[in-house]
């Protein structure tokens, strides 16, 4: 395992999981219950720059690895799925669209393995609209988790719930993109 600046980060991500989750747990009196809402977003924005930062700095510093490759998209599913986990626990999420998002992506990580095994990484590659997928989801749950209104005005919560279900639209979109991708590929291997 390299140790560089963009593991390291990548491991800062997957550190913060517990302390993320430890928020919602803290006894009364360690944090201000408005302060808990807040503390959780940041702690989330963090993580979310973090996982951006990584592979930008992966690719800027030529410090790419294989072993970077595999832990980054680990920290982030890690990441999301506790995230989701606590906001299904706080009815600020639906049960459903957790399993949706979290299934799509144990299912892709999935695909992916066994298209590297069949030498077609490559194949299911990043696409677009799992970029979009990905933004909308973590702008979604950055506004569920801080929950209360911005500025006084901007309902994060119901802004928060309409991106997550166009999040869940697009987890299942770009689901079945990959699932194409790697049959047809599939196909021309067989």
């Amino acid at each position: 395992m390299p140790l560089n600046i963009p593991n390291l980060l990548t491991w800062l991500r997957i550190l913060l999981i517990p302390v993320f989750a430890a928020v919602f747990y803290l006894q009364v009196g360690w944090l201000q219950p408005q302060w808990v809402n807040f503390t959780a977003t940041l702690i989330f924005a963090v993580a979310a720059v973090t996982g951006w930062l990584d592979g930008y700095l992966a690719r800027a510093l030529n410090q790419t690895s294989a072993f970077g490759a595999f832990l980054d998209p680990v920290a982030d599913k890690l990441m999301v799925a506790a995230a989701l986990i606590i906001l299904v626990q706080l009815k600020r999420v639906d049960a459903l669209i957790a399993l949706i998002i979290v299934g799509r992506e144990i299912t892709i990580s999935a695909l992916r393995e066994w298209m590297a095994e069949i030498g077609q990484r490559k194949s299911v590659a990043v696409s677009f609209v799992g970029k979009l997928k990905t933004m909308a989801q973590m702008i979604a749950i950055l506004l569920l988790l801080y929950h209360d209104r911005v500025l006084g005005v901007v309902d994060a919560h119901r802004i928060g719930t309409w991106l997550i279900y166009v999040a869940a639209v697009l987890t299942l979109w770009s689901m079945a993109y990959y699932l194409r991708k790697a049959l047809s590929q599939d196909a021309v291997r067989g």
